[in-house]
């Protein structure tokens, strides 16, 4: 991926040198992780407060070394993993032990989406990414607006990995143009993927969930998702939807011993947002005149003075953690959550 000059593009080679996580050391501290595993809790009794006994089944465990970032054993499935963010959730949660399957429909979605498509190349990059880490690595090419590849992708994952514990929503598109000048295809094709997509994965593969009575759920909304965007109504209601839709699953699938959350990103520098259009709006959001042309680098210096921690926009590296976090068992009692990663451009917002 290219970046601006200043624009503090970090390299992307490797998430591991980033995040400064050795597999080896998480390996270490898989052992205390046995240690800690819950004991059962009586029906309707009050776990022991302050005390060195075993936590209920469904708690957090006891305080350990890196129980934020330990995944060994466990088997996540991330869609929209070709690049971009879904590419950095599947490569971080591989850097902390997991073995990942990735789906991703590499190529053409609909006329509705702005950004070029993904190519089967930049899923053979995640591939050989998460591989390289010594992880196990399934590709698969799916469409998330259709539920029933979805189902055999969910049966295949069982088949040849025997669980599955973590499912990351993240495919999305988005559509830059105003309301009232949409074709019919620009309305209905983004919310189809994002919000439909988006329900259809949890559908497909939280049954499987159930079965074993665990499993961790992440959805990708957007900061766009909380408020309006001019002239990007649909992408915003599919977000907001998303939102919505995650905190109802959380609802029902608690009972479960299953966890659903939304990661909500900021501005993140992907496919996504690396157009002309893009720009342009963020300029004006921020109540600047774009040029007729404008470039990323004129959106970063335009949004560096308003955002908190002085960046024009984040990196999908930036977000991945978050998702590491929501996965782990250190998020035992998150659930029906928003986790905004933005920069602190949240601040601004109620």
């Amino acid at each position: 991926m290219t970046s601006e000059p200043n624009s503090g593009t970090p390299s992307t080679e490797t998430l591991v040198g980033r995040r400064g996580l050795l597999i080896g050391g998480a390996l270490a501290g898989a052992a205390a992780a046995g240690a800690a595993s819950a004991q059962e809790q009586a029906p309707g009794m009050m776990p022991p407060l302050l005390s060195d006994s075993a936590p209920p089944p469904k708690s957090a465990g006891a305080i350990r070394p890196n129980r934020g970032s330990m995944l060994q054993g466990k088997v996540a499935v991330v869609t929209g993993a070709a690049r971009g963010i879904g590419r950095a959730i599947a490569v971080e949660m591989a850097a902390n032990g997991a073995d990942v399957v990735v789906i991703d429909i590499n190529g053409y979605v609909s006329p509705a989406s702005n950004a070029k498509p993904a190519t089967s190349g930049d899923m053979a990059e995640t591939v050989r990414r998460i591989r390289e880490l010594g992880r196990k690595c399934t590709p698969i090419k799916a469409d998330i607006r259709n539920i029933g590849a979805l189902r055999a992708a969910a049966d295949q994952v069982e088949r040849e990995y025997g669980r599955i514990d973590i499912v990351v929503a993240d495919a999305a598109i988005q559509r830059w143009k105003p309301l009232l000048e949409m074709e019919d295809s620009d309305w209905r094709d983004v919310i189809d993927n994002n919000l439909n997509g988006t329900a259809n994965t949890i559908r497909a593969f939280a049954p499987k969930m159930v079965a074993r009575k665990y499993g961790r759920i992440i959805v990708l909304s957007s900061m766009q998702g909380k408020h309006g965007t001019k002239n990007a109504a649909s992408y915003s209601a599919s977000k907001w939807g998303i939102i919505g839709l995650m905190k109802s699953a959380a609802l029902e699938l608690g009972e479960h011993n299953i966890t659903i959350n939304a990661l909500i990103p900021g501005l993140v520098d992907t496919e996504l947002t690396q157009y002309e259009a893009r720009y342009r709006n963020s300029i004006m959001e921020n109540n600047g005149h774009p040029s007729a042309n404008p470039t990323a680098q004129e959106a970063w210096d335009n949004r560096v003075p308003t955002v908190p921690l002085k960046v024009g926009w984040l990196e999908p590296d930036d977000i991945s953690p978050a998702a590491v976090f929501l996965a782990s068992d250190a998020a035992a009692m998150v659930t029906g959550a928003e986790y905004e990663v933005t920069g602190g451009d949240s601040a601004k917002d109620i």
